[in-house]
């Protein structure tokens, strides 16, 4: 197993997922109003379809995407519009949302299974596409577009991500444990979606038992489908589950710098992700409902929870019974995530998981001068030179970073966490992309 793993840089932060990763899946009831941000996804907002005193369905598309890029919005409840208006988002600061009064006394919408294997290829993607599925371990790209790559694109591998390397985090590990099934019948839709037979899971080697649990479920699969389905253990390493690293650990195969997965014939999907379209594809269920993991020692009750998109993070917390020591929120995890000033902003699609931090668990201390020692450019797993771009950001010189690679920068956050002088890193190369955009 030693050899699953990426090159360059990395770093072993503490892992923080005994909080939460030996917790079941428990489902939130939904709460009595639920907010739903139109933007969600990769893209243009989301354009209503829905007016102010309007009643809607559970898992009724409330707004679309019609010419640019972007991702159907389902409501996650049944009940009545009360407006719609610019709220809190954890991400955007501020966005348009759809607020829905839910009816309490609506019964819950029931979905039934279908055989996937007797719709076509091109049903299928429809499905994805109208089911409003985008991926769930990043910036929310929808999914139908990422399964429809240019024709000259030679595409011979699927790799499932199951590294969740980010501390805390555990909700990839719970569906890999619980929806077994429904990842492995996902991967197969995807692979028929995209003509091709080979799939990898690559999870990280901290995560014995959903190793084991996929291993023992695709030996005894009745229904092989003529796939080739495997789970790859690899190296416990950050930041193994991005996209580049991954496909590396798996493949040994190299992305271009500015190059796509599809370059060298790999199409990446998330856990999370293809359980959604399963369900999209074999329930014709869309995406309005989220499994994430809510942990920090300053939450009352760590929890992997099944929630409503729309759910704000004041009825949460609520739920797990308060806070303690808090310090700090962060939406996402502590290397990738977005701190977040206050608990009225909602669960959107693409919300992974919230950290509720208390003293223990955050430094607030300033950040010092760069003392040249190096040490961000050995974390760097993509062979950047952090130190330099945030010097040039300091000079008000940003928009002369790409000489060291800044737009290769996927800010992971493994400069930051080894710079002894507590530098914001990550911040620094955020600028220096804004500054070089900004300057064509």
């Amino acid at each position: 197993m030693s050899g699953f793993t990426f090159p360059k840089g990395g770093i072993h932060p503490d892992e923080h997922k005994e909080l939460s990763e030996h917790l079941a899946i428990e489902e939130m009831a939904p709460p009595d109003q639920v907010v739903i941000p139109l933007s969600m996804h990769f893209g243009a907002p989301a354009k209503p379809l829905v007016k102010k005193k309007q009643e809607v369905q559970e898992g009724e598309p409330i707004a679309v995407v019609e010419k640019a890029l972007g991702a159907t919005i389902h409501s996650s409840v049944t009940g009545v519009v009360k407006t719609i208006e610019s709220r809190p988002h954890p991400t955007m600061v501020r966005c348009d949302a759809i607020i829905i009064d839910r009816d309490p006394q609506a019964a819950p919408r029931i979905y039934e299974t279908e055989d996937w294997r007797k719709i076509s290829r091109e049903q299928l993607l429809a499905r994805v596409k109208d089911g409003g599925i985008v991926g769930l371990g990043g910036a929310g790209f929808p999914t139908h577009v990422k399964l429809s790559p240019p024709p000259s694109a030679k595409i011979d591998t699927l790799i499932l991500n199951g590294a969740e390397c980010e501390p805390y985090l555990t909700t990839d590990h719970r569906l890999m444990l619980e929806y077994t099934d429904q990842v492995i019948e996902g991967a197969k839709i995807i692979l028929k979606i995209l003509g091709i037979k080979k799939c990898v899971i690559g999870i990280e080697l901290n995560k014995p038992d959903a190793i084991n649990a996929l291993t023992r479920a695709l030996a005894q699969d009745s229904k092989k489908d003529d796939f080739e389905i495997s789970a790859q253990g690899m190296q416990v390493k950050y930041p193994q589950g991005s996209e580049k690293q991954l496909i590396y650990s798996l493949t040994k195969r190299a992305v271009p710098g500015g190059g796509l997965p599809f370059d060298v014939g790999v199409i990446v999907q998330n856990i999370s992700t293809t359980v959604s379209v399963y369900e999209a594809c074999a329930m014709n269920k869309p995406l309005y409902e989220k499994v994430a993991t809510f942990s920090g020692r300053a939450i009352n009750r760590p929890a992997n929870l099944k929630l409503k998109v729309g759910t704000l993070l004041q009825d949460v917390v609520n739920y797990l019974g308060g806070t303690r020591d808090l310090i700090k929120i962060v939406s996402g995890g502590p290397m990738m995530g977005f701190a977040i000033s206050a608990l009225d902003v909602p669960i959107t699609k693409t919300t992974s998981g919230v950290l509720f931090l208390n003293s223990s668990e955050t430094d607030l201390g300033e950040f010092g001068p760069c003392i040249h020692c190096g040490w961000c450019m050995q974390a760097c797993p993509m062979g950047l030179a952090p130190k330099e771009v945030a010097l040039y950001v300091e000079a008000d010189k940003g928009h002369l970073t790409t000489k060291f690679g800044i737009m290769d920068c996927f800010e992971c956050g493994c400069c930051a966490y080894v710079c002894p002088a507590k530098r914001p890193l990550v911040q620094f190369a955020r600028l220096a992309k804004i500054a070089v955009k900004k300057h064509g």
